[in-house]
């Protein structure tokens, strides 16, 4: 008899042992390839932080953005400027633990209503047009179901009827409302504001608008935007920052310490 090339050798055990050498590869490659954007760490005041972990940076990735929005080259190594002058200070001198802010938090875009320093540019859709456009814009753009909001009274979270809404800011591609226009009235700031879709409540029984996380006298202060067509990716961080800051900041006896 012949003994076969593979009489005597395992090759179960080939089969499992290169499965879990090629899955302790895919994750190193995996892990690395996810530290392009959010890495090196920083700590809170925005320092290198001393545990950046078991693995090291991966090499420079260029993307070619479309609609001509050039070259991006990850990592970069870029920070947020505002570490340094951000109203916080520490609790313990240690690290990890809450910072608090010493302004106004909901002016100042810290805690629940900090924002990240996106591009000052709007986001595009898939032919290169800006993905959020009020209705009044979008012809072919209609309320089919549900009620129409516009010329609702809206109500802030003290009761207070600060204005009505005169559109609605449709995300485009997806077809969902993003943002209602609010025309404020003379004694809460004037002007024209967006308010997230996601913190109003249309009224069951009366035809308003209801915004729980703000106050009257927060709506003058509502970040405004430099285009009366479309929004940046910057400016909505900054108005849904906003209204979710007031969420814990709007009345500090009522939301910021604990409740029994």
């Amino acid at each position: 008899m012949v003994n076969a090339f593979f009489g005597n050798f395992d090759l179960a055990a080939l089969a499992i042992w290169s499965f879990w050498l090629f899955f302790a590869g895919l994750i190193f490659y995996l892990q690395r390839a996810n530290m392009h954007e959010g890495f090196p760490l920083e700590d809170e005041a925005g320092n290198p932080a001393p545990n950046q972990g078991m693995f090291w940076l991966p090499e420079p990735k260029t993307y070619k953005l479309p609609h001509g929005q050039g070259d991006k080259t990850v990592p970069d190594m870029q920070t947020d400027p505002r570490n340094a002058d951000l109203a916080l200070k520490k609790t313990t001198p240690n690290n990890g633990y809450p910072l608090e802010p010493t302004g106004d938090p909901m002016l100042d875009g810290v805690g629940p209503a900090a924002w990240c320093a996106r591009k000052d540019e709007p986001e595009l859709d898939g032919k290169g047009h800006p993905k959020i456009q009020p209705m009044a814009a979008l012809s072919t753009f209609k309320v089919s179901a549900g009620r129409d909001p516009r010329g609702m009274d809206v109500v802030a979270g003290d009761g207070a009827v600060v204005g009505k809404v005169v559109d609605m800011w449709v995300d485009e591609p997806e077809q969902v409302v993003r943002y209602l226009e609010i025309e404020l009235n003379g004694e809460y700031g004037s002007g024209r504001r967006l308010l997230p879709m996601q913190v109003a409540r249309l009224g069951w029984l009366k035809p308003v608008v209801h915004v729980h996380s703000i106050y009257g006298k927060h709506f003058a202060n509502v970040p405004t935007i430099k285009s009366t067509t479309q929004i940046t990716k910057l400016e909505e961080e900054k108005v849904c920052a906003y209204y979710a800051g007031g969420k814990l900041y709007a009345d500090v006896e009522e939301r910021l310490e604990p409740q029994l």
